[in-house]
């Protein structure tokens, strides 16, 4: 158990861009597999380890995570010392005085000098919480500590981000960390933005990095790990993991839990992934419905076709309609005799009869909350 690790969060993901899914939330509190958010997987990771206190870094867009996440209690992180602590966001100022928000980890981190200090525990796991993968991250801390490393990154052979926001580590022949790349050559691994190290040495790099303007942890500080003397050691996840930098990949990634390998892998009753909870009725099937390989969450009165396709709680598909290859989150109503194909419907959309909305697997037609067809 990770009794001596604190968590953290970074909740802000500079340049992705999932238009009207992220225009009212952050990106990890975007919606994803029927019931849950993106935050849900690495925070489930870290409480399923141990990890009593964990702080997460708000930022743009944040009042749909402080709804999901409220104090904590469905993460058993609602303690009186301690558990989940939701740190204010804050803006930077540029040189001509316009406020922004940060770029990266380190500039965040920076913002947070007196939290870190006040930590009581001697480690940090640090992750970005808007990615999709089922972790042992006790597996991780302890080979952290078993080799000697200043710093372990969770890394990946199988690619999931474009290389425009993707780290990449080639390997010595100890298996510590020799090139940073920005871009995949040759035998590499991609950095799954989860890292371990001590409170001391964070301390140690975000002083470093607020003397000299550093904003960015993995492509600003990492590549500096031979001047630092930072000794960097991945560590190969071979699991599924996934992350959401457009809407095709939102709509792919999606796509791929209608997979059972995919769905075995993230959804471990030994590791479980937890969420907000909230008690529905089960999903109602009409005699004249059909329902070929899809997930259909509670509360779903299902009376049309749904092939394909992942739907969330409460969603109302109407005699006659057919939904194909589609994603509809909460509360969405589509109308009888409509036709959609390749459609992700924020919550709460409502679809009249007969109409027809078809987009493509590569360029999915996209629907902002409370849009009205």
């Amino acid at each position: 158990m990770l009794n001596n690790v604190h968590g953290i969060l970074m909740t802000n993901q500079p340049g992705y861009n999932l238009k009207d899914l992220s225009s009212i939330r952050s990106i990890s509190s975007v919606p994803y597999g029927g019931r849950y958010r993106l935050v849900d997987f690495v925070l489930s990771n870290m409480v399923d380890d141990g990890i009593t206190d964990i702080g997460v870094v708000l930022q743009q867009g944040y009042q749909s995570l402080l709804d999901h996440l409220g104090s904590g209690k469905d993460w058993d992180l609602a303690r009186r010392r301690g558990g989940l602590r939701l740190l204010p966001p804050f803006s930077m100022v540029n040189s001509n005085s316009q406020r922004r928000i940060y770029q990266g980890k380190m500039e965040a981190l920076i913002g947070l000098k007196d939290y870190l200090s006040e930590i009581k525990q001697e480690y940090l796991i640090v992750a970005d919480a808007d990615i999709v993968l089922n972790i042992s991250l006790e597996d991780v801390f302890e080979k952290h500590i078993a080799s000697g490393a200043d710093v372990s990154v969770v890394c990946s052979k199988k690619f999931t981000d474009s290389p425009d926001y993707a780290t990449y580590f080639t390997l010595k022949e100890d298996g510590s960390a020799d090139q940073v790349l920005t871009r995949p050559e040759g035998d590499c691994y991609e950095s799954l933005s989860i890292y371990v190290l001590s409170k001391n040495k964070m301390i140690e790099l975000v002083d470093y990095s607020a003397a000299r303007g550093l904003n960015s942890f993995s492509r600003q500080v990492l590549p500096l790990k031979d001047k630092l003397g930072l000794r960097v050691v991945p560590y190969l996840f071979q699991g599924y993991a996934a992350r959401f930098p457009t809407v095709a990949d939102y709509f792919a990634k999606s796509m791929d839990l209608l997979k059972k390998e995919v769905r075995d892998d993230l959804f471990n009753p030994a590791h479980p992934i937890r969420s907000k909870d909230r008690s529905d009725p089960a999903a109602y099937y009409g005699p004249e419905s059909k329902v070929v390989g899809s997930m259909i969450s509670d509360g779903c009165v299902i009376e049309g076709t749904v092939e394909n396709s992942i739907i969330f709680r409460n969603v109302k598909i109407a005699k006659g309609a057919v939904v194909k290859n589609c994603i509809l989150m909460k509360d969405v109503e589509v109308g009888p005799n409509a036709s959609l194909n390749c459609v992700i419907c924020d919550k709460s959309v409502s679809i009249g009869a007969n109409r027809t909305l078809s987009g493509c697997e590569t360029y999915p037609i996209v629907y902002a909350k409370g849009t009205k067809i």
